[in-house]
């Protein structure tokens, strides 16, 4: 079992910045593919972003490359979300979420574990 914990969010101008953080804690978080999702009130949940477990390898979806980083810090089982240049679309509750599985999806039926959500809302 994993345990994930995100954080971060909060209210900010559109051209504004946030950094999301997830924290993974029981079996070892290091070895697991994550990804952030959000899901903006009546939309489906979607992909944001995500990092391989090891030799990192990024992903992301295309309405958020050149402006929102993913990274992991494996000492402290931590993965983060850098958003730069945000925009009031970007405006939704942002998930973290594990894979034991060490390859790349999209699709969130196959992220085995979740974290619990953090706002992000971003003002015109």
């Amino acid at each position: 079992q994993v345990q994930l914990v995100g954080s971060g969010g909060g209210l900010v101008q559109a051209g504004g910045s946030l950094r999301l953080s997830c924290a993974a804690s029981g079996r070892t978080g290091s070895s697991y593919f994550m990804g952030w999702f959000r899901q903006a009130p009546g939309k489906e949940r979607e992909f944001v972003a995500a990092i391989s477990a090891l030799a990192p390898r990024t992903y992301y979806t295309d309405s958020v490359k050149d402006r929102f980083t993913i990274s992991r810090d494996n000492a402290r089982n931590t993965v983060f979300l850098q958003m730069n240049s945000l925009k009031p679309e970007d405006t939704a509750v942002y998930y973290c979420a594990a894979r034991t599985t060490n390859t790349i999806a999209t699709l969130p039926e196959r992220y085995d574990y979740w974290g619990q959500g953090t706002q992000v809302t971003v003002s015109s």
